[in-house]
């Protein structure tokens, strides 16, 4: 027994309570690495935040330019396909099996994906481009210039929207490539995600989420936590990563009205909705994190390989490419 504060307290029972308080934290299933091959990682995790969040002139890092640098991912219905920027390639997964299916040469620095209108849709961050590919053959059906820095895609149903990284704004584009219109956002704009009948725009280095109608006027501004990166849509609500807060925001799409803000780990970056939860990959602490949308609570933590960015899910496991361990976690999703 121990005396504290004139109270008395049994050892055993503080003993127990701090034994249970940190097995929710530090339980963690390892997940499933495939190789993608390449250089090798070098440097630790905060080099691989400084290539993305803090560089905009493109080159990297010493410890990075080492690394494919895999930064993205999307499921096609029969591949996940992972964008591995510094070697302006992209990857396809044959998610049967985990076998790697081609990788196919694209623009400068590939650093966002997107599967939608039957075609995989790649960001080249370096070229100022957006490619069309079909995935079938990992054949180029289009090259389209949008704006300067393209680093975020979006789908609405009809159209393409890409979040131009180095001018603060998206571009609206035709399934065909035709460019319908580039609108101003806030500064550095990030995650799309499609919502409620707009697109919601992160913009990291504004701490705030833009709300686009679809003819691109901006419906509403909100602020959220420090370095906003990733945003998914789930249901009626729209979430937010913060990079910077180790936090995730959710935001009610009818109206952008800030539900709460949620711990996670360190690094909050990419989201991904399974249909029933929510997936948070942690940067600075290499894991993914699946959270319940109800609370924002951490039903269970999967440990990836460094740095990840980003998480992409194909109906029944979620898919991590791991920027600093040139390779790609998975496992069951539910």
């Amino acid at each position: 027994m121990i005396l504290l504060n004139g109270r008395v307290f049994k050892l055993v029972l503080l003993l127990a309570i701090a034994a249970t308080m940190p097995s929710v934290i530090m339980a963690q299933t390892q997940m499933t690495e495939i190789p993608l091959g390449g250089g090798g990682g070098g440097g630790g995790t905060q080099s691989f935040a400084a290539a993305t969040l803090l560089e905009e002139g493109g080159g990297g890092t010493t410890s990075t330019e080492s690394a494919l640098g895999p930064e993205s991912a999307t499921f096609d219905g029969t591949y996940i396909w992972v964008a591995t920027q510094f070697n302006d390639s992209i990857t396809r997964i044959r998610v049967s099996d985990g076998t790697l299916a081609g990788t196919f040469t694209v623009g400068k620095r590939p650093v966002a994906l997107l599967y939608a209108a039957g075609s995989v849709w790649v960001a080249n961050l370096l070229s100022n481009t957006v490619m069309k590919i079909t995935p079938s053959t990992g054949a180029i059906a289009g090259t389209y210039s949008v704006v300067n820095g393209p680093g975020g895609l979006a789908f609405d149903g009809t159209n393409i929207w890409v979040s131009n990284r180095h001018s603060n704004n998206v571009t609206k584009l035709s399934t065909s490539g035709a460019k319908l219109g580039t609108f101003a956002v806030g500064n550095r704009p990030i995650g799309l995600a499609f919502a409620a009948n707009s697109i919601w725009v992160v913009n990291n280095f504004s701490n705030s989420v833009y709300r686009l109608s679809l003819a691109g006027a901006i419906l509403g501004k909100f602020e959220v936590g420090k370095g906003p990166f990733g945003v998914a849509a789930q249901g009626e609500n729209v979430w937010v990563t913060n990079y910077f807060d180790k936090t995730v925001t959710k935001l009610r799409a009818a109206d952008g009205f800030n539900l709460g803000t949620f711990k996670v780990g360190d690094g909050a970056a990419g989201i991904a909705f399974d249909g029933v939860n929510l997936w948070v990959v942690n940067n600075g602490d290499s894991n993914v994190m699946k959270i319940s949308p109800a609370d924002g609570s951490v039903i269970a933590t999967y440990i990836t390989g460094k740095g990840p960015f980003s998480v992409a899910f194909d109906g029944k496991q979620v898919w991590v490419p791991n920027f600093g361990s040139n390779s790609v976690s998975t496992t069951a999703a539910n």
